[in-house]
């Protein structure tokens, strides 16, 4: 596929494109991809989406580690490790929009990142997504989309990312309106994001789907509303099992997996185990284990 121009100071388009039963922003115009032919979901495995061309350009690293609650005296010019949240969400939409998928809901299940050498503020990164795996159970499909970011230098990062895409998208018969939950006060240790913690996050990143901002979106998707992405709960757990570390490359390789929503303005919280270089944690909130994940650390 051609690679298509993206950098991350660009705009996003007015008007949104479909994601399943949700609707997303798209990172790349469909008029910068090369046509493909159209294939089923269970014929998409071998199929890779871009490459993509990405700047990691400072200001928008700086909102990133803002929106995230990282160390803006610490990340000036390497992004952090979380960053790799914008990266994947340059290329994942390519899949996600794909006509085999996009009439699909589609959950993220799990997520694996190893990275190889820190991400230099204003380089030039090339993103290359690729759907290795597809297979089904019970009327779901488990997709694997592994991911590599490379710049000048070779590689920098890899990704494998467990998205599950089942059936049709539900009739759109959610209320268009509905209050929204209120921001508990978050003690001391704990994280919380607002709506418009949301939609900061979205435009740092460009994970812009709606069941993140918008509440009628979700309730479609049949969730109990607003959800807050996993990969910012992500980058929770990574600023939490980090802050402790030094340089610009303090991790080797995350695992993520995304067992149960976080509904927006309920606070959270992080534990942690560590055992020499590994590290065990995870995030809660209610009494519910919401995010495990293992870290390898360097």
């Amino acid at each position: 596929m051609q690679a298509a121009q993206l950098r991350h100071d660009q705009e996003q388009g007015e008007h949104p494109g479909a994601f399943g039963t949700f609707q997303v922003l798209p990172v790349v115009s469909p008029t910068h991809q090369a046509p493909r032919d159209q294939v089923d979901i269970d014929q998409l495995e071998g199929h890779s989406f871009g490459p993509v061309r990405l700047r990691g350009c400072r200001d928008k690293v700086a909102e990133f580690v803002d929106i995230t609650g990282d160390d803006s005296d610490r990340w000036i010019e390497t992004a952090p490790p979380g960053w790799a949240a914008a990266a994947l969400f340059a290329v994942a939409p390519l899949l996600l929009t794909d006509e085999s998928v996009r009439a699909s809901s589609v959950i993220h299940g799990e997520q694996r990142f190893t990275w190889l050498r820190p991400i230099t503020v204003e380089s030039d990164l090339e993103v290359l997504g690729t759907v290795s795996r597809v297979r089904e159970r019970g009327g779901i499909w488990f997709l694997t989309f592994d991911l590599t970011v490379t710049d000048s230098g070779g590689d920098l990062l890899t990704g494998s990312s467990s998205f599950l895409a089942s059936g049709t998208a539900s009739p759109a018969t959610a209320p268009s309106e509905s209050p929204e939950i209120g921001p508990q006060e978050a003690e001391s240790g704990e994280l919380v994001a607002s709506r418009t913690d949301l939609i900061r996050y979205a435009a740092a990143t460009r994970d812009w789907n709606p069941i993140h901002w918008d509440h009628r979106s979700a309730v479609v998707a049949g969730l109990p509303g607003i959800v807050v992405h996993g990969l910012l709960q992500s980058a929770w757990l990574l600023r939490s099992v980090l802050a402790d570390s030094e340089g610009p490359a303090p991790v080797a390789a995350a695992r993520f997996r995304y067992r149960a929503p976080l509904l927006v303005g309920r606070a959270a919280s992080a534990t942690m185990d560590r055992s020499g270089n590994e590290v065990k944690a995870t995030l809660n909130s209610e009494g519910i284990e919401l995010v495990s994940a293992a870290f390898e650390l360097r």
